[in-house]
């Protein structure tokens, strides 16, 4: 099912072209060194372009053997884009942002309309809404991740934009936007060592996902700028969950009671350990500062103690997903990975209020 989660707003832009051959608008636009917009309106004898870039854009058309489909022959500028957003994220906890500050971005570029596609972790069914936003010939499509692995690129058969959000894709040739955990890591340790901590522990979630290890390699990073090592040289690695939290730390308070702060990969891993904290009558942040990850404030303003944590910036991110789509609709765009910066939101785990 493809439901509409937004409707058109004012404003227009151009509409690019199809071809009707294996060449397409963007390898006219390549070998003339123009914009697809300019090609469209080039090849629909528009008269805002210029006489030496209509010849140059129809001596590439020619030689790649490309004609307009007929019903694309006549640029609108008030035509209505489409775009679609195709997640897999049913849970939504890290996918509704990236869309929402999507949207946003789409919202404002002019008149667009989004489809919104969940695919449930299901790649038979991404693959279905993959196959019915081309049958409404979409102008673009930002692909949304659950987690930060690398994910399998889409299997198109048209020549639609396609932008990833969150997860990237494995083909160096697609446009990524990810989150920087490596960098938001090295951020929240080198603001317990700014207090002075200096017995850092981390307790995080599964070993095999690329986010723990990226935030793995931001610890140790930090820590050997700092001349400083993590407490026992272990990464308490479980699940994503308040249980392991509290397991986790039950075990490093067990093993290492002089620790003074504590690194989580995930908010929801940080309310275990302060759970833990707590009960074992150790004082939060006095006797040990916590940080989590993800700025989940539901999670993080209603804890015990009032988390410190990372924000990825996920709005942020799907806007600048959004806006790089746009581009890519009208012209060609460099493939590759750009990542987001995080930022540091300071609560009452590691400073007093």
């Amino acid at each position: 099912m493809v439901v509409c989660s937004a409707s058109a707003w004012s404003g227009g832009t151009g509409v690019v072209a199809e071809a009707e051959g294996r060449a397409t608008v963007r390898d006219v636009a390549r070998l003339a060194g123009v914009s697809v917009a300019t090609v469209s309106r080039a090849l629909n004898g528009r008269h805002e372009v210029r006489e030496e870039t209509r010849l140059r854009v129809q001596e590439a058309a020619d030689r790649l053997s490309f004609r307009l489909a007929p019903r694309q022959r006549r640029l609108s500028k008030d035509r209505q884009l489409t775009v679609g957003l195709l997640t897999s994220d049913s849970v939504g906890r890290f996918s509704i942002p990236v869309m929402l500050g999507a949207e946003d971005a789409l919202g404002a570029s002019g008149r667009v309309a989004v489809l919104l596609c969940e695919a449930r972790g299901d790649a038979i069914r991404e693959q279905h809404y993959l196959h019915v936003l081309q049958e409404r010939k979409v102008d673009g499509i930002v692909v949304v991740g659950q987690r930060t692995d690398a994910r399998p690129p889409l299997v198109r058969t048209a020549d639609i934009p396609v932008v990833y959000a969150y997860a990237p894709s494995s083909d160096p040739r697609d446009v990524s936007f990810i989150v920087d955990n490596v960098a938001g890591a090295v951020t929240a340790v080198e603001h317990l060592l700014s207090l002075g901590r200096r017995r850092i522990a981390h307790i995080t979630g599964p070993g095999n996902w690329a986010a723990s290890r990226d935030r793995v390699t931001g610890l140790r990073l930090a820590l050997e700028r700092a001349g400083a090592r993590l407490v026992g040289n272990v990464v308490y690695s479980g699940d994503w969950t308040a249980r392991w939290g509290r397991h986790g730390a039950a075990m490093l308070l067990s093993q290492h009671p002089d620790v003074d702060a504590i690194f989580c990969g995930s908010d929801q891993l940080a309310t275990g350990v302060l759970d833990i904290l707590r009960e074992s009558g150790r004082r939060v942040p006095e006797d040990v500062a916590v940080i989590g990850f993800d700025n989940w404030e539901v999670v993080a303003t209603d804890a015990r103690t009032p988390l410190t944590t990372i924000d990825m910036n996920l709005e942020e991110l799907g806007r600048a997903a959004a806006q790089h789509l746009f581009t890519a609709i009208h012209e060609p765009v460099a493939p590759g990975v750009r990542e987001g910066t995080c930022r540091l939101v300071i609560r009452q785990s590691t400073v007093p209020a």
